[in-house]
């Protein structure tokens, strides 16, 4: 005699009997989310047009960047510096008025 195939007697038979023998899984430690800092501030006319300069001279070495990216650039080369180094470069620097302009 055969018996009927039900639901419930399908689905005992898909089941595994047995299960895969499995390896302990590592959990990997994610990177640290670096924080990003929003600010802004003032410079002169001239050093802004560097921005834009050292950008075509990336992109003509066929490297695409951003302005955050060349000042963080400029940041990391200024601190391998020398402090007689870093004093002569900001003391050749022209001063500028700090604080935001009046609104008229």
């Amino acid at each position: 005699m055969v018996t009927p195939v039900t639901k419930k007697t399908a689905r005992a038979a898909a089941k595994p009997t047995a299960k895969p023998a499995s390896k302990p899984v590592k959990k990997v430690a994610a990177p640290k989310k670096m924080k990003v800092v929003r600010d802004s501030f003032s410079m002169p006319q001239d050093d802004y047009a560097l921005i834009a300069k050292l950008k075509e001279k990336a992109l003509a070495g066929g490297l695409q960047v951003k302005k955050s990216a060349l000042l963080r650039a400029g940041l990391q080369l200024l601190d391998k510096s020398s402090a007689l180094q870093l004093k002569r470069v900001i003391s050749g620097l022209t001063p500028i008025k700090t604080g935001r302009p009046k609104k008229h």
